[in-house]
């Protein structure tokens, strides 16, 4: 009966080993057909390539030809860039304003550019794009988890993931947003950063927000100032008990050695709430500091723009992209196209 149960067990080990061997050979095999897959997709595209070469050649060559007289007849291009961080969730409105300006380029409506701005007519003809987009930081959201979590009761931070909460941060969330504006004039740029700034913190429900904001940190600074200066009374009078039981230890006094450990403990956690205040009060000087305005310039426009020369802002470059991408779909509806007639007539 034991010999029995032995060559069972044996059996069993022997299909589970087989089972397993099946397994790794399946996912090998799975692996190996990916890898196969990709290979005859790259053959596949550069076959096709091949045989289509002048056709792409051509077509790569007329949309730079085109792209390139269209970046002469615009001429010269400049860009500036401003580095902003708003307060009071105006990050938003910033956006919109950004995309409106954008729109009256786009509109060419000269006429707005030039009374929103106050520049001349030819200064806001001068005007190509308006874009912002925000410094992208790991550290933001991290921060803003944290704060998050912070302002929760402990059931809610259980059942709220910080890849959750990530997912759910937005572009408006960031803390620096970078403004960039392109313009035919290399000049202009210092003149923009105000009226910018300005449709933000003039805003009535902003200036209200950032009013509340100081008065309550204000009061918070007085108050974590009073309760420094009642610590530091207590911790005075604390040194004074202690120099006075000294008097009494050397005049010959019996000393309750419990009660004045309990004075030492006492100090002990005066100190602890003098140091802990002393931090409040930093973080509270530092806001105080951050949201005295409801948007921080952290770097202005430069007074001369830099030319563009980015590659890929360049039209040349742009519209020879274009013009390969625009020959390759062609070539493949054609052949789709043949395939099509031909599975149509075998049918």
């Amino acid at each position: 009966m034991s010999k029995q149960t032995k060559e069972n067990e044996e059996v069993d080990l022997g299909s589970l080993f087989i089972v397993i061997g099946n397994a790794f050979s399946k996912i090998g095999n799975f692996i190996a057909s990916i890898f196969k897959a990709i290979f005859q997709f790259t053959i596949e595209a550069l076959l096709f390539v091949k045989a289509n070469i002048i056709k792409l050649g051509i077509a790569t060559i007329i949309g730079g030809v085109l792209g390139v007289f269209l970046e002469f007849k615009t001429g010269k291009k400049y860009e500036a860039n401003l580095y902003v961080k708003p307060n009071f969730g105006s990050s938003r409105q910033l956006y919109n304003n950004i995309k409106f300006y954008d729109d009256l380029v786009k509109q060419k409506n000269h006429e707005d550019l030039s009374r929103i701005f106050n520049i001349s007519p030819e200064e806001a003809e001068s005007l190509k794009r308006f874009a912002i987009k925000p410094v992208v930081n790991e550290n933001d959201i991290l921060t803003s988890f944290d704060d998050l979590m912070q302002s929760i009761d402990t059931s809610t931070v259980k059942s709220y993931s910080y890849r959750k909460f990530k997912e759910t941060f937005t572009e408006v969330d960031y803390r620096i947003h970078e403004i960039s504006v392109t313009s035919s004039k290399d000049n202009v740029f210092q003149k923009l950063s105000n009226p910018i700034i300005s449709s933000i913190i003039n805003n009535d429900y902003f200036k209200k927000l950032k009013t509340n904001s100081r008065e309550n940190l204000q009061r918070t600074d007085a108050l974590l100032r009073k309760n420094l200066q009642q610590t530091d009374s207590l911790h005075n009078l604390y040194k004074t008990v202690l120099l006075e039981e000294a008097k009494k230890s050397n005049a010959g006094t019996t000393i309750d050695l419990a009660q004045n450990n309990t004075t030492t403990d006492k100090e002990l956690k005066l100190f602890e709430t003098n140091l802990l205040l002393n931090a409040r009060l930093v973080e509270v000087n530092n806001d105080l500091s951050e949201k005295s305005d409801v948007i921080n310039i952290v770097s202005n426009f430069q007074p001369i723009g830099h030319k563009v020369r980015e590659i890929e802002k360049n039209k040349g470059f742009q519209f020879a992209l274009i013009g390969f991408a625009l020959m390759v779909i062609g070539l493949l509806l054609i052949k789709l196209n043949t395939y099509l007639e031909k599975y149509k007539s075998n049918a």
